[in-house]
């Protein structure tokens, strides 16, 4: 095991060891789903409101794992690994931050929940944005088209710029804070935009790299 993955791998045996703990004081049902305007608009029984989250979490934890065992291309992930485990731990640890402010509000500690998450969105995009720029040509992680998986200069050009639209995406996320409702109107199709536009550029790219 590396020791980057100890990391996540203790936030998820946190997560298990919290709900165990907890369950006796959570409510038979606990709030599993808010709308934009932080109000709860759906429940679940509080065994899969304690436990669902850290199940997907290490359920998510092994999937990214084997994903880079069966890459044809794995020997390129390595060159990149370092970010990638980082991204796990950052995904695992956004799984917490989320799980936590079920729990907190489901023990009466109530607040705009919709406000609170826009940080750990920034803060996932924004490492989303590190990782698409330091990854190498692979099957299963960044901008997968048929034009960056054909050639290394395409999918570091493609690679560089998306990085850098993630970033910027990040940010627009920390509106969210002041402009809670207002918010998944303009990062939605912002990552939409960028969605796109990455799959257009590769493709531009490769045309004007054949034409030379």
């Amino acid at each position: 095991m590396r020791k980057s993955l100890i990391i996540p791998l203790i936030i998820i045996f946190i997560s298990f060891i919290a709900g165990a703990v907890l369950y006796y004081y959570m409510p038979e049902k606990m709030a599993s789903h808010w709308n934009i305007a932080g109000e709860v608009d759906g429940y679940m029984p509080k065994f899969w409101g304690l436990f669902l989250m850290p199940i997907i979490s290490l359920v998510m934890f092994f999937l990214f794992i084997f994903l880079i065992k069966i890459d044809p291309l794995k020997k390129n992930v390595q060159k990149f690994r370092k970010y990638y485990d980082g991204f796990i731990t950052v995904f695992i640890a956004f799984f917490f931050y989320l799980y936590v402010l079920t729990i907190f509000w489901s023990l009466k500690f109530e607040f705009n929940m919709v406000q609170f998450l826009f940080p750990a969105f920034a803060a996932l995009f924004y490492y989303i944005g590190i990782l698409v720029e330091k990854s190498k040509r692979n099957w299963f992680i960044g901008i997968r088209t048929p034009w960056t998986l054909s050639s290394d200069a395409i999918w570091d050009k493609t690679h560089k710029l998306g990085g850098k639209m993630f970033k910027a995406v990040s940010f627009l996320a920390l509106l969210g804070i002041v402009f809670p409702r207002q918010a998944f109107f303009f990062i939605i199709p912002s990552l939409i935009f960028v969605s796109i536009y990455l799959v257009i550029y590769s493709y531009i790219e490769y045309k004007r790299k054949s034409r030379k």
